[in-house]
């Protein structure tokens, strides 16, 4: 194609000439525009491909690991919650004694499943009437009460303890190395109270991503002493002079930095990814039995 260059004058007398050429736009979706098109044309088909290019990365970030709701559900939750459960449960979810949405607190549910029966059966004998809500529409006031109430909040889906417990025990393989109630491997963290120390967000991505949610003092280590032994396992602690590490045979180590040639720390944790060795529903499972680890 040639351009040729006039002076502004020109150009503010000459009639607009329809361009003969013919572009042919690819769209991620299998469209295509073959047309004889105008400059204008050509603007509306670019805004049209950003438009579907926007859409298209909109439904894949609705979801960014398996076992979260997504922003429709928050959406759709939100609108449902204030229609009809602000004026009994109010604002912030706490308006019934004993029960706090926002934060989580009930009195009768602890998994999902649990939240929709009480939704859609009530509760006899109290203020709590059966809701009928469509199956999205259920979806989307769990997804909003497990986000705090929050429209930009990341909610987790939470699962049944016992599955869960049966999941960490057998599939899971998580008692090889951790210890759960006296029962398991000290190789890596105890797990007895964390449903006291994590949120269901923390363990999600824990499960999903171990690197990035392992605490400093959890970090793999490998010590070289000056008389050439290496030691390596889990840091339990360290002060100014000593290190206390834990190895893979579940023998306690307490050294003297003094002694010590190099100490590596290792940011990448030796926990498998579950993200797809277990189902969205088996991570919500697993979830919902960690967050009943308060300790004895």
């Amino acid at each position: 194609m040639a351009f040729t260059t006039q002076t502004p004058e020109a150009a503010a007398h000459q009639r607009p000439v329809p361009c003969s050429c013919r572009l042919d736009f690819r769209l991620p979706l299998g469209y295509k525009f073959a047309m004889p098109l105008r400059t204008r044309d050509v603007a509306l088909a670019a805004v049209l491909w950003m438009l579907i290019l926007a859409g298209q990365a909109g439904a894949q970030l609705t979801q960014d690991h398996p076992g979260q709701y997504s922003q429709a559900d928050i959406d759709i939750g939100a609108r449902l919650y204030n229609a009809q459960c602000a004026q009994c449960h109010g604002p912030n979810g706490d308006q019934v004694s004993g029960v706090d949405l926002r934060r989580g607190q009930f009195r009768r549910a602890n998994s999902d499943e649990d939240l929709a029966g009480i939704i859609a059966n009530g509760i006899p004998g109290t203020g709590m009437p059966p809701v009928a809500l469509q199956p999205a529409e259920m979806t989307g006031v769990i997804a909003f009460i497990r986000a705090g109430f929050d429209p930009a909040g990341r909610p987790i889906k939470i699962g049944t303890a016992s599955r869960g417990q049966a999941v960490v025990e057998g599939k899971g393989g998580c008692l090889a190395c951790h210890r759960i109630n006296g029962r398991g491997s000290r190789q890596a963290p105890d797990l007895s109270d964390i449903g006291l120390a994590r949120t269901a967000e923390a363990i999600h991505r824990t499960l999903i991503d171990p690197s990035s949610g392992m605490m400093p003092i959890n970090r793999p280590v490998r010590v070289v002493m000056k008389d050439g032994r290496s030691i390596a396992g889990r840091r339990l602690n360290e002060d100014t002079f000593t290190v206390q590490i834990i190895d893979d045979r579940e023998q306690l180590h307490s050294i003297v930095k003094g002694d010590m040639r190099s100490m590596a720390v290792d940011t990448k944790s030796p926990m498998p990814a579950y993200a797809t060795r277990l189902t969205t529903e088996e991570l919500a499972d697993v979830i919902g039995y960690l967050l009943t680890l308060k300790g004895s």
